[in-house]
């Protein structure tokens, strides 16, 4: 992500989990002193599952659950506390897991106490726990049951004015003294299967062997240097190393904070739809020439970098001016949002999800564990 947009659209977006590269984890009120009830060893090993394949954290980051407590917030759940990391990585999530263990709550920021639920003390609060800059303009509304009877789901709107307007989930406790920017995870659904049976591998931009016995599956920003960094890996470290063991499948996912990663990613899509061969080497040479690139030289230098790879220069211009490939780019935006990607770069390894680039090690060792033929 470009540096300097990266408060607002971490505030636009009410903390989704992470910026590029950082572990999605924020630090949340502690678990109260009195001893809870112990998990079954099934779900905590469920719930420990399910935040990792739905939140992408590498299995090189440790994950410790403590026990349940009695939630003041929803008669129905309990609160525990989960600590990722080690040492002074250290970070403390807090969760509410329903008394039958099919719902769970990721307390993104911090429970917020109401005196009268209404819609301006609810924009106050949230104001107040993430700090937004005045310039940023929210609004909730949109109250329905959720699918559990403890709560209330609403939406929260957020608009700076300069980018599309932002919408994230909150739930609003039964009794209306309670609100958490978050929204209910259904324990039942496997994350892994999920992304599994909604990816599409058809008709995609590649990099290996069809038949390789592992797929990943890369969402990427052009304008990020986080997926810049991630190409680079994958082009200069994964592929010699696993050479046809991996296939890489390369997906559009331009963020709208972004000024030029759109119609960059239209050209890639155009280069495919021209000459498939050179997708990559346009894709390679966009992201190492990134901090060169500006709203100002962008046709100019998307045409050339098209040209030096062998695609014609013409052809291109005309896809490109009429954005004839859009729809390429938008059936992927449209794809991740159904498995929930809402940040770049977001890797799927066999159907496991990772975000960022936390380590090489973690993409190494998920991609043996594949190889492996391991969950």
């Amino acid at each position: 992500m470009n540096g300097k947009n990266n408060r607002v659209w971490l505030l636009a977006a009410i903390l989704i989990m992470v910026l590029c590269g950082v572990v999605p984890w924020v630090v949340t009120r502690a678990a109260p002193a009195a001893q809870g009830a112990k998990l079954s060893d099934a779900t905590h090993d469920k719930i420990l599952t399910y935040i990792r394949e739905r939140f992408g954290v590498p299995d090189t980051v440790k994950l410790v659950m403590g026990p349940l407590h009695p939630s003041a917030v929803a008669p129905d759940f309990q609160e525990a506390t989960v600590i990722a990391g080690e040492g002074k990585e250290q970070r403390a999530q807090l969760l509410l897991v329903s008394d039958d263990s099919r719902y769970l709550i990721v307390v993104l920021g911090s429970i917020m106490e109401l005196h009268q639920s209404t819609d301006a003390e609810m924009v106050q609060r949230i104001q107040e726990t993430f700090k937004t800059p005045p310039t940023l303009k929210l609004a909730v509304g949109g109250f329905k049951p959720s699918p559990s009877p403890d709560f209330r789901q609403g939406t929260l709107t957020l608009d700076d004015g300069r980018t599309p307007r932002q919408e994230k989930e909150i739930l609003l406790s039964r009794d209306g003294k309670h609100l958490i920017v978050s929204e209910m995870f259904n324990l039942g659904i496997d994350p892994r299967q999920l992304a599994l049976h909604t990816i599409s591998l058809r008709d995609e931009p590649t990099q290996g062997p069809a038949d390789a016995p592992v797929t990943i599956v890369e969402y990427a920003d052009l304008e990020c240097p986080t997926c810049a960094r991630m190409h680079d890996f994958l082009e200069s470290k994964v592929v010699p190393r696993y050479g046809n063991k991996v296939r890489i499948v390369f997906k559009e996912f331009p963020l709208a904070m972004h000024d030029w990663s759109m119609n960059a990613a239209i050209a890639c899509q155009c280069a495919y739809e021209i000459n498939p061969a050179s997708y990559v080497p346009l894709r390679s040479t966009i992201f190492r020439n990134q901090t060169l690139i500006n709203i100002t030289n962008l046709r100019e230098s998307l045409l050339s970098y098209g040209e030096e790879v062998g695609v014609n220069r013409v052809r291109l211009a005309g896809c490109l001016d009429a954005k004839s490939s859009k729809p390429r780019v938008q059936r992927d935006m449209d794809e991740a949002k159904r498995i929930e990607v809402n940040q770049t770069p977001t890797v799927y390894i066999n159907g496991r999800m990772l975000v960022g680039l936390p380590s090489e090690d973690a993409y190494f060792q998920a991609i043996d564990e594949a190889l492996k033929g391991g969950r």
